[in-house]
């Protein structure tokens, strides 16, 4: 599966567990810092979103939060 996007922020411990749970089940993803680059905030306020980690791809809805068992969907 490709096209996975995580919208995170730093300090972020549930940002920091989604990207580990990824890369720990060999997903990869492109990372959006909403800290390093505001404009991926507006995006999200945009959408409805109020929180990260957001982890979007094309095939399945956003999963907000840590989610293992939405993320292992992205694994498969």
């Amino acid at each position: 599966m490709n096209n996975v996007i995580v919208y995170s922020k730093n300090n972020c411990m549930q940002c920091r567990m989604t990207k580990r749970y990824l890369k720990e089940h060999h997903v990869s993803f492109e990372e959006r810092n909403i800290n390093q680059d505001p404009q991926y905030l507006d995006t999200l306020k945009q959408q409805g979103f109020q929180s990260v980690p957001v982890v979007m791809n094309g095939e399945m809805d956003p999963i907000v939060g840590f989610r293992p068992d939405s993320l292992k969907e992205l694994a498969d």
